[in-house]
Order: structure tokens, then C-alpha cells, then sequence
């Protein structure tokens, strides 16, 4: 068994067991390696975002909790290589580029058998060329971007138009638009007091402030622009009841 395959197991071991705690000896038993080596691969899911906790004494061990993590789910070769399209036509500079490639990691070390070498051969025939320089998004500014839609934060940016005017704006962000290759931050522009769209790759710039934005709808703020028509994509959406 590889290391990422079995760090998958690892986590699908304690979800099994929680809220029992299971002890390193117990988990490098189960999985024939060393204590060191469990103890490596415990602390390397907890550093990777995993949540995944240890207690000390009698009665500890290590434990997961299963309300954080999605229970197994079983993928068709076609299903597995369509996420690998959707990753590539996306490229590294996309929002939650790097979430979505360990995902993908994740979903390609749970699958076994004929459905795993189907996945794998199929993905080995989709290749992409490198974003090109204007469309590459620091990642410093993409990730001030998720984490201020995660928690729903005011930001503030240092904005460069079409043009090449660069000026400073606070945006309270409502959600992203994926049109013509590009990505935009859809927000409310507390500098122009309307709603606004920026390109992520002119974002020279993205501060977050602590500060709790108010919601705001995403069709709203996009009424009355070149965007009104943007809909949720097919693989997105839920389905019909």
C-alpha cells in the first residue's frame, strides 16, 4: 500500500471507530508499518487540514470527526476522469485550484481494481497548456479571496481596470463568475456603492479585514450587467425534485 493510499485508509479507519479513539499501535498494526510511520502519517493529515485530533493518557488515542469528513464514495472510471477534465480545463490559477487537485489525489487512491487503471489511463489523456501570464492569479490574492467567500469577510483591494488605473476599493464579496476563460469576484463596492466585478488576475492586491460583510445576493448584483444571464453550472446545480 502506497503512503496516499493509506493515508485515505487512515481516515476512513478512524471515521469507522469514531468517537473511539484509536491508539498509534493499535492504527501501524492494522496497516503493517512501523509506530513512527503511523505517527508521521497521523501528523501529516492533521498539518494537511484534516480534522483529525490526538489525546493524551489512559483511554487516548487518535480520533476523527465524522461530521467534518464525507463518508466513502464510490466513483466510475467515467466519473473520475470527468473531474480530471474539469481540473485541467480549470488550471492552477482558478479559485480552489489547490483544494480541488488534493481532491481529486483523494478520489484516485480510494478507487481499486479494473475502475482505478480505467481512471488513471483515461486521465493520463488530458493535458493543458500553461495559463498564459495574464490569466495567472497570485495565490496569495486567490486564497485572500476564498477565505474571504468561506467566512463571508469584508476585503480590501488594490484594483488595476482595463484601462491601467489601479485604485483602492472595499468590497463586501457576494460570489465568483467564471466568463470568457477568466474568473471575477462578484462583490458589493462599498468605494462605488454598487455591485462590481473584478478580474482576479487584476487584483493587484487583496487585504482581508476581519470585518463581517452583510449578505448579498449573487443574481442581484449581477442584474443589469453583461453578466445577468450567468447560471449555476449543470454539475453544480441540484438536481430537479
Amino acid at each position: 500500500m502506497n503512503r496516499t493510499t493509506r493515508l485515505y485508509a487512515l481516515v476512513e479507519e478512524l471515521r469507522a471507530a469514531a468517537p473511539r479513539p484509536l491508539t498509534v499501535a493499535t492504527l501501524a498494526a492494522r496497516f503493517e508499518v512501523g509506530r513512527r510511520t503511523a505517527q508521521r502519517d497521523l501528523q501529516a493529515l492533521m498539518e494537511s487540514g484534516v480534522p483529525v485530533r490526538t489525546t493524551a493518557g489512559r483511554g487516548g488515542g487518535w480520533t476523527i470527526d465524522p461530521a467534518m469528513t464525507l463518508p466513502p464514495i464510490h466513483f466510475t472510471a467515467d466519473e473520475a476522469s470527468a473531474l480530471a477534465a474539469a481540473l485541467a480545463a480549470a488550471g492552477a490559477g482558478a479559485p480552489y485550484a489547490g483544494a480541488a487537485r488534493t481532491a481529486y489525489q483523494k478520489i484516485a487512491a480510494s478507487m481499486t481494481g479494473p475502475a482505478s487503471a480505467a481512471a488513471r489511463e483515461r486521465s493520463a489523456r488530458i493535458v493543458a497548456l500553461p495559463a498564459q501570464t495574464h490569466d495567472a492569479v497570485h495565490s496569495a490574492i486567490r486564497t485572500a479571496v476564498e477565505q474571504a467567500l468561506a467566512g463571508n469577510t469584508v476585503l480590501r483591494l488594490s484594483y488595476v481596470d482595463a484601462a491601467g488605473r489601479e485604485s483602492d476599493r472595499v468590497v463586501e464579496p457576494a460570489g465568483l463568475l467564471a466568463a470568457g476563460g477568466c474568473w471575477y469576484l462578484v462583490a458589493w463596492c462599498r468605494t462605488r456603492r454598487a455591485g462590481r466585478g473584478f478580474r482576479l488576475d487584476r487584483i493587484a492586491a487583496a487585504a482581508p479585514t476581519g470585518e463581517q460583510a452583510p449578505p448579498h445576493d449573487l443574481a442581484e448584483l449581477l442584474r443589469d450587467s453583461a453578466a445577468a444571464g450567468a447560471v449555476q453550472p449543470t454539475a453544480t446545480a441540484s438536481p430537479p425534485r
